[in-house]
């Protein structure tokens, strides 16, 4: 019997990574065709979103949401790594850490939020002439990565814990796809200028998706049910809802003449009357032209 296809959110716990809790999918639901729309750090904790089967597919529309985090920041020191997991490099001094007054961590936080230009961290997972810079880092090799541009919508600060050589922030972080939290930090401590790195992250919500609805890992060996391709798509999408005639048409790949004006953006999800996911139509002129089908379901 073919697995079901659906999406899958799980609530990765630390210490492992974003592959080991594909393969444990893949054990539990018996298909090697499971994928995940944005990984985290092994230290990360939170919420993944894991399509299986057939809902591979939409993997592409749900990577570039925008996301969640609770974090805590330490200013005090700066690492390797950004985070927890990497060796000091710098600690600052006892003066410089008593001159980091709440004001002064309110105005770095300030000029951290927006749209800001962000240089990922060095032990990322971006490609560089193909190879990943956490393995070039790892071997030795100087690393150079490009600023980008990424938008933090909220960099609220919870609470501030003031120790020996140290202080820890927690924070709360909403930001588009392609942020660095750890890359947050680092800017925070260096614009403070007494260093900063990450030493807990857990992702709370992926667009719609919230970490409160999510499986535990235990959980995967029970094949929890999945969330229906139609109703994330359309969450994610919006909806429009398609005829039989005019589902057949799409999966053939025909357009629908005129229909552009009964979708609000660019793209939506095309829902038969049997609510079963078509695939996503994206606008062509005044017509919409599938950009993706689904694998038909079988009788």
């Amino acid at each position: 019997m073919r697995p079901a296809s659906g999406i899958l959110l799980v609530d990765k716990p630390g210490g492992i990574t974003s592959h080991d809790v594909v393969a444990r999918s893949r054990r539990a639901f018996g298909t090697r065709k499971i994928g995940h729309a944005g990984t985290l750090d092994p230290m990360a904790t939170g919420l993944l979103v894991l399509g299986i089967e057939g809902a591979t597919r939409l993997l592409t529309y749900l990577v570039g949401l925008d996301k969640t985090y609770a974090a805590t920041i330490r200013l005090g020191a700066a690492t390797t790594t950004d985070d927890a997991e990497g060796e000091v490099v710098s600690t600052a001094d006892p003066e410089a850490l008593t001159a980091v007054t709440d004001e002064r961590i309110a105005a770095g936080v300030a000029a951290l939020t927006g749209r800001i230009s962000q240089v990922p961290s060095t032990f990322s997972a971006i490609k560089v002439d193909g190879k990943r810079a956490y393995d070039l880092a790892r071997s030795g090799q100087d690393v150079e990565l490009k600023a980008r541009e990424v938008t933090i919508d909220r960099f609220e600060v919870h609470n501030t814990r003031r120790q020996d050589g140290a202080i820890d922030l927690d924070v709360t972080v909403d930001c588009s796809s392609g942020t660095y939290i750890r890359a947050l930090a680092r800017d925070l401590g260096a614009g403070l200028g007494v260093g900063g790195h990450l030493t807990m992250l857990r992702r709370t919500r992926i667009g719609p998706f919230a970490l409160a609805d999510a499986h535990d890992l235990e959980a995967l060996a029970d094949q929890p049910a999945l969330l229906e391709p139609a109703e994330v798509a359309a969450r994610v999408l919006g909806r429009l809802d398609v005829t039989a005639d005019e589902a057949r048409d799409l999966r053939h790949g025909k357009r629908l003449e005129g229909a552009a004006a009964r979708i609000e953006g660019q793209n939506a999800a095309a829902i038969d009357p049997d609510g079963v996911l078509v695939g996503i139509v994206e606008r062509r002129g005044a017509a919409l032209k599938s950009a993706m089908n689904m694998p038909e379901v079988q009788a």
